[in-house]
């Protein structure tokens, strides 16, 4: 070994802890239920930043898939998990945190023991940078921020956008505008969020089939039978891609993007929680016991 490898090597054992930490810009890892392994995505210029990768979760012991809502589906050679609510099991709500709990790891140890069983949860809705929706927000019919009408630029302001919301047992999605001019009862929840991925049936009109952008990404649709599903990707998506599997796959007439490269999903009968960056609104979806 030459003088200077050896320095090397020495300098490298002194800091050890140093040369093991990822640095910022790396990417993150998300968990897959899949049975493909997980999969990488460069956060660098992304809109949030990412923290460090974290360990791949273990699967609980009292996990147990069979009681999962949530399924893998392959479409057009990627995995999305798919996870339907029904009304007549489940019951919707958001959760934001005060502070924002900015993960789902933190909401899942903040519910207490005789919390209602979890089906799943997710990210739910864009924010700012202290984790505070930047859209209409209602959580326990309490509404903490007003329906956002601005112009502007990014996902969430590429019009029409729409609202998540319901109240006991009826969920629907509505565009920004039609629930402004139809909505007059404050719901039991409602998030804010954009674009619509489908609109009456449509795709909606500036989704290209195929454009250059591609994330992972989760979102949220409402069939004609007012079963609310919820989707999020294995490997970076278009958003045309992503808008028609809401259309062809879960047969919802509407439905509403939520967020990319941060998404993540808690599924405690499979023993998945994804661990990414940190996160605003959330949505979990309760068992009706």
């Amino acid at each position: 070994m030459s003088f200077r490898s050896a320095s090397l090597l020495a300098l490298c054992l002194v800091s050890l802890a140093a040369c093991d930490q990822s640095q910022p810009g790396e990417p993150v890892i998300r968990t897959d239920i899949s049975g493909e392994k997980g999969v990488e995505i460069a956060s660098a210029g992304e809109k949030k930043a990412a923290p460090s990768p974290s360990p791949t979760p273990t699967p609980s012991e009292t996990a147990n898939p069979e009681d999962s809502a949530c399924e893998p589906v392959r479409f057009e050679d990627v995995v999305f998990t798919h996870c339907v609510a029904d009304p007549a099991e489940h019951r919707v709500r958001m959760v934001l945190g005060s502070p924002p709990y900015r993960s789902l790891a933190k909401l899942s140890a903040a519910r207490g023991e005789d919390a209602p069983r979890v089906a799943f949860a997710m990210n739910a809705g864009m924010y700012d940078g202290e984790g505070k929706p930047i859209g209409y927000y209602v959580e326990d019919r309490e509404r903490l921020q007003e329906l956002n009408r601005n112009e502007g630029s990014g996902n969430f302001h590429l019009k029409p956008n729409g609202v998540f919301y319901g109240t006991g047992g009826t969920w629907r999605i509505k565009t920004t505008e039609d629930f402004y001019s139809t909505v007059g009862d404050r719901p039991d929840f409602g998030t804010q969020s954009g674009p619509m991925l489908v609109i009456d049936g449509s795709i909606h009109p500036r989704i290209s089939e195929d454009g250059p952008s591609k994330r992972i990404r989760n979102g949220v649709g409402v069939d004609k039978d007012g079963k609310a599903h919820f989707a999020i990707t294995a490997r970076p998506v278009s958003f045309g891609q992503f808008a028609r599997f809401f259309r062809d796959v879960a047969g919802t007439p509407n439905a509403l993007y939520l967020d990319g490269s941060v998404s993540s999903l808690w599924d405690p009968a499979r023993g998945r929680m994804d661990t990414r960056a940190d996160l605003g609104p959330l949505v979990v979806v309760e068992a009706k016991e």
